[in-house]
């Protein structure tokens, strides 16, 4: 079966966004995390913060930067996500937040922007 160009794509854009976020301090705890609303890409400890990481890598810039790609709709799945993770870990009394990884592996070396503190927690509808 032949392998799928994107999802080759995305998961070095995860390796490389592990590399960076440990060069930043980050302490990696899982990597493509499944929950019943989906999975979250990586998620981290920063001081005393739960990060939840979204990671969007591109190939150029045909279709916008990777981080015009986290929507609303896309925000509150994360967060679905995340608030389902702390309460299996108990982690209420624990700061999180959520960072996106904008990954272009046009360029090289590949351009690597961390955006700490991305959104909010959206509202639900």
């Amino acid at each position: 079966m032949p392998k799928d160009p994107r999802h080759e794509l995305g998961q070095l854009g995860e390796a490389l966004a592990c590399r960076e976020l440990t060069r930043r301090g980050y302490e990696v705890v899982a990597q493509r995390h499944r929950t019943r609303f989906g999975e979250i890409d990586i998620i981290a400890r920063h001081g005393d913060a739960t990060v939840f990481v979204e990671v969007k890598t591109r190939d150029g810039e045909r279709f916008g930067d990777g981080a015009a790609a986290v929507t609303p709709w896309k925000q509150r799945r994360i967060a679905s996500m995340a608030l389902d993770y702390i309460a299996r870990n108990r982690l209420f009394d624990r700061p999180c937040r959520f960072d996106v990884v904008a990954i272009d592996v046009s360029s090289d070396p590949p351009r690597i922007d961390v955006y700490t503190n991305a959104f909010d927690t959206p509202a639900a509808s």
